[in-house]
């Protein structure tokens, strides 16, 4: 009998899952092969490392840049050439500036991409050699990728050398800053302390999609032995996963006993 119970509630559970929404689905099996791909990359040498990260970084720039560039629309096709600016290296420094910023397809692919796998590469080699990824081994490589793109897009004036140099600064000032507000904002709430063991329970029953039920109607870890089914029912759990969670807490010896 009770076995055939536990097969009812196995078929429930199936049941419940498959009718998960596909994005989150998807998502959840995009989750899965890019922390295979991590745990498959972190075996590897520092070498091979450095120059997969930087080729998947690039491929992504250049993505992004060709993008930016077709929206664009090749503006600077249509910038008119100063009459004097092969006598006037300032002229001609603004000139490459816009160039770099508005170019085509083409060029804005290569920009993003020498720009992306540049710090890539050079985070992911930082991260090696520390240990850890923090603010200081961000900025190394924000700073390695400011640089290489003012070489690459042409940003440079006459001292091409002092223009990367400040590039790579200004790059390293900014990632430095994201990084520490991304830092900040990323510490998880105090609040959720008090539902590690609901988040346990409906982990273990695929039903974590709920626990923002459970927050929202205060269900705290506390509150497990004595919920009911009206009490899942207030705070909009749908049939199903009601009888799961109720069966789930029935079946738990420590919470049978507080109940």
């Amino acid at each position: 009998m009770e076995g055939g119970k536990e097969q009812r509630m196995a078929v429930v559970s199936r049941f419940l899952m498959a009718q998960q929404n596909p994005l989150e689905q998807f998502q959840a099996k995009f989750k899965e092969v890019e922390n295979g791909f991590k745990a498959w990359l972190a075996k590897q040498s520092m070498p091979v490392e450095a120059a997969v990260v930087t080729a998947t970084g690039a491929a992504q720039g250049a993505a992004i840049g060709a993008i930016m560039g077709t929206l664009t629309n090749d503006i600077s096709s249509s910038l008119p050439t100063p009459p004097q600016a092969s006598l006037n290296p300032q002229a001609m420094s603004s000139l490459k500036q816009a160039q770099a910023l508005s170019g085509g397809p083409w060029v804005q692919a290569r920009n993003f991409a020498v720009m992306t796998g540049v710090n890539a590469g050079i985070a992911s080699v930082m991260k090696r050699l520390r240990g850890k990824e923090d603010v200081q081994s961000s900025m190394v490589a924000a700073f390695g990728s400011g640089a290489m793109f003012s070489l690459v897009s042409g940003m440079g004036g006459p001292n091409q050398a002092a223009n990367a140099v400040t590039s790579g600064l200004f790059f390293a000032l900014v990632q430095g800053g994201l990084f520490q507000l991304g830092q900040k904002f990323s510490q998880p709430p105090a609040e959720d302390v008090y539902y590690s063991r609901a988040r346990s329970l409906l982990n273990s029953l695929g039903l974590q999609n709920y626990e923002k039920n459970f927050k929202k109607g205060l269900l705290t870890d506390n509150t497990l032995p004595f919920l009911t089914d009206s009490a899942l029912r207030d705070v909009k759990i749908p049939p199903g996963p009601r009888l799961l969670i109720l069966d789930h807490i029935q079946r738990d010896p420590e919470l049978r006993e507080k109940r």
